[in-house]
């Protein structure tokens, strides 16, 4: 059985660390100190060629004068020495490294040819590593760290697997005043040996780690990130942060469907497909993921909200509605039971705004455990609890009344902290979010935090993150996963793209490509292909009147605006005129399809590009003249499933075209599923496919039909 590599490097019995001395300033020794004074209690063997003693404790010359084999070798050194050392502790059994040391791919070509070589070596001992070009990993639960920050003792919730060291370590300070604590966290540097995907799988697997947060900038093994990461967000949340989806990123494609389909679209489909939820920034990444590692799973969509000020409760209404969430009019009984604890002019109907009245038992356990008794709301946010924040911030104006008294003194003043409230979500189950100005000098703030009720800087970050628990409700509750299975692969479609092939055609013509499509079920237009006028005319009659005419051949990938396509050909002088019309602007002699003309004005497309560690995925969206303009589309990685399909109708702002719109009959969705199905089937089946591009599928009363195909082959 598979045992993930990450199992063993996280918990180590025994490291070897190369590259501390006794010089504060190196790095070897920051991160050596780490090790040792963070309360990792396993044995540690530094290793120095020169030095008896490096931080107090006996130092080795070499890998092989090691009292025994280690389980895991950190090293920071320079990069001349790296794959001897990784031969060295390869050749006495060492099973697992973290090479912090750069210089590697990122560098360029040399770099490149050098973590080839360190990974060749690796794989003939059956080592396997973290990085190269890395800050380290840590893990909580057995305090050990080997980054430059030092980490909190108390083990947290959230694991963590970065591409950037930084998120790792220099982000450390920051969330610790937020009371946010890593379970485990990894900076994975190059990835050369072990990966994104192992360390999600890793961390879906450890049981103390109960949200995962990720930030992205690229995946190489897209297939597998997406079957990994379906087996674990049914059960355990993960958030993402991706980056590398700018314009300067996208891949420009020779089909509309390869022109749409930008990294940045990639990844938002991908995540959608495995139950990932994306944040746009590292703030959300870190605080909707603490969120989802310390709430109570969110039961419903009503939220109760309770302020000390009109401001804050507007702010996180409206951005709860815009998440899905509903901010409901608590019932009259209710209210009156809210009444009888607030002033006459405060409001009790939700958002219960306190107006002027500080009273933080009342805004803190009283009327939240009112609320949450009453079953109106599945989740509750406070804004304003607030005490020792407060007072240090109005003690200025207050020294001289309070007789010049220090603002130690002053503090004094305070009223004993009501524990309970902190309490509040463990005892009714139930999200409870916390939105201060005031951070972890006031109390109340830091109570929160303490007990691990998150607390927000702002209103809408609260409001953001319960949009996140929401969000994780939907992803629990979909279909289960079913896995596809492919058709056999189609002789007469094999021999079509044989075929152009064998004529060095870099794609099939419309007509080859609809013949291809109907190998496999995917309902087509009547058409048949005509070289003279003569043809033309008799597959006219033989189709019926109208029809369209099309240039056809395979150089001609995008015929509209050129003039090589005639709609609505009403009759023979009609369709003679046509004929010459397209010959001339083709400017020389094309076979002409001619074709039946569809009934519909319900237009949309379905289509295929691959990415390189992704391989094909397909796309479906709003289609006709205006695909470009609106790029209402959805993508998901082949092979598709029904729950993807579905999901896929769900997503396109134009999904309302579906149903029942205007007198027009509600679209067989079953046979339009069918051919988005068929697309990624097809791309599995045929490698030589590069993409397919069905524009438009037309919706022929309540059937789809696919009116225009582009299939491109890839380049030899």
């Amino acid at each position: 059985m598979f045992e993930n590599p990450l199992h063993l490097l996280m918990n180590p019995k025994s490291i070897a660390v190369v590259g501390a001395n006794n010089i504060p300033t190196k790095m070897g020794t920051i991160q050596a100190l780490s090790i040792l004074k963070d309360g990792y209690q396993g044995k540690v063997f530094p290793i120095h060629p020169k030095e008896k003693n490096v931080l107090g404790l006996k130092t080795y010359t070499s890998p092989e004068d090691l009292p025994e084999v280690p389980d895991l070798a950190v090293l920071i050194v320079p990069i001349k020495s790296v794959i001897p050392l990784i031969e060295s502790f390869g050749k006495i059994g060492t099973k697992r490294a973290i090479i912090i040391t750069g210089g590697f791919r990122e560098t360029g070509e040399a770099g490149q040819k050098m973590e080839n070589e360190l990974n060749e070596t690796a794989n003939l001992y059956g080592l396997r590593f973290v990085g190269p070009n890395c800050l380290g990993i840590f893990n909580s639960q057995i305090s050990l760290n080997t980054t430059v920050f030092t980490i909190s003792r108390e083990p947290g919730f959230m694991g963590f697997a970065s591409q950037s060291g930084t998120y790792v370590t220099q982000a450390v300070p920051a969330l610790k005043k937020r009371g946010f604590r890593f379970s485990k966290a990894l900076s994975l540097g190059n990835e050369a040996n072990i990966n994104m995907v192992d360390a999600l799988e890793y961390l879906g697997e450890d049981e103390q780690t109960k949200a995962i947060i990720l930030y992205i900038e690229g995946i190489r093994d897209g297939k597998r990130f997406v079957e990994v990461a379906r087996k674990i967000t049914p059960r355990k949340p993960v958030i993402a942060q991706y980056v590398g989806g700018s314009a300067s990123g996208a891949r420009a494609g020779k089909s509309h469907t390869g022109a749409m389909a930008g990294p940045d679209f990639l990844y938002n489909g991908i995540f959608k497909q495995a139950g990932i939820i994306r944040v746009d920034s590292v703030e959300d990444l870190y605080a909707n993921g603490w969120t989802m590692a310390t709430q109570p799973p969110l039961k419903g969509n009503r939220v109760g909200i309770m302020t000390n000020s009109g401001g804050p409760s507007t702010t996180i209404s409206y951005v709860c509605d815009s998440l899905g969430l509903t901010v409901p009019r608590f019932s009259d009984d209710l209210q009156k039971e809210i009444r009888k604890h607030i002033e006459p002019h405060a409001s009790a109907a939700n958002p219960v705004d306190l107006t002027f009245d500080v009273s933080i038992k009342k805004l803190a356990i009283t009327l939240p455990e009112i609320i949450a008794k009453s079953g109106e709301v599945d989740a509750i946010v406070i804004h304003g609890v607030m005490m020792t924040g407060y007072m240090r911030e109005i003690y200025p104006h207050m020294k001289e009344m309070a007789g010049n008294i220090s603002l130690e003194e002053f503090l004094k003043f305070a009223k004993p902290v009501v524990n309970e409230v902190f309490e509040l979500p463990r005892k009714y189950n139930m999200p409870f979010l916390i939105s201060s100005f005031f951070d972890e000098e006031d109390c109340y703030t830091k109570g929160y935090m303490d007990n691990n009720v998150p607390v927000f800087r702002f209103p809408e970050k609260a409001a953001i993150a319960l949009g996140c628990l929401y969000r994780y409700k939907q992803i629990r509750e979909r279909m289960p996963h079913q896995e596809v299975v492919l058709p056999e692969i189609n002789k007469s479609a094999m021999e079509i793209i044989r075929h152009a092939q064998k004529n060095n055609h870099k794609a099939l013509n419309e007509y080859e490509a609809k013949k291809l499509l109907a190998c496999y079920g995917v309902p087509i237009t009547k058409e048949e292909l005509a070289a003279t006028i003569e043809e033309t005319v008799a597959a006219a009659a033989k189709i019926g009147y109208p029809v369209a005419l099309k240039a056809c051949s395979w150089k001609i990938m995008h015929k509209s605006g050129k003039g090589l396509i005639a709609l609505n050909v009403e009759n023979e002088t009609q369709l003679k005129k046509e004929f010459e019309n397209i010959q001339k602007n083709a400017g020389k002699a094309v076979l002409v399809l001619v074709q039946e003309m569809l009934k519909g004005s319900r237009e949309f497309l379905a289509g295929m590009t691959r990415f390189a560690g992704f391989g094909p995925c397909v796309i479906f969206g709003l289609g006709g003249v205006f695909t470009e303009v609106f790029k209402d589309t959805s993508l998901r990685l082949a092979p598709v499933a029904d729950t993807d399909v579905q999901e896929m109708f769900a997503e396109i702002k134009a999904n309302k075209l579906l149903d029942e719109f205007r007198g027009m009959p509600k679209v067989k969705t079953d046979k339009l599923s069918q051919i988005i199905q068929a697309v990624g089937n097809i791309a599995l089946l045929h490698p030589e496919i590069a993409e397919i591009d069905l524009n438009p599928i037309i919706i022929n009363g309540t059937e789809p039909v696919v009116a225009d195909a582009l299939i491109v082959l890839e380049s030899k």
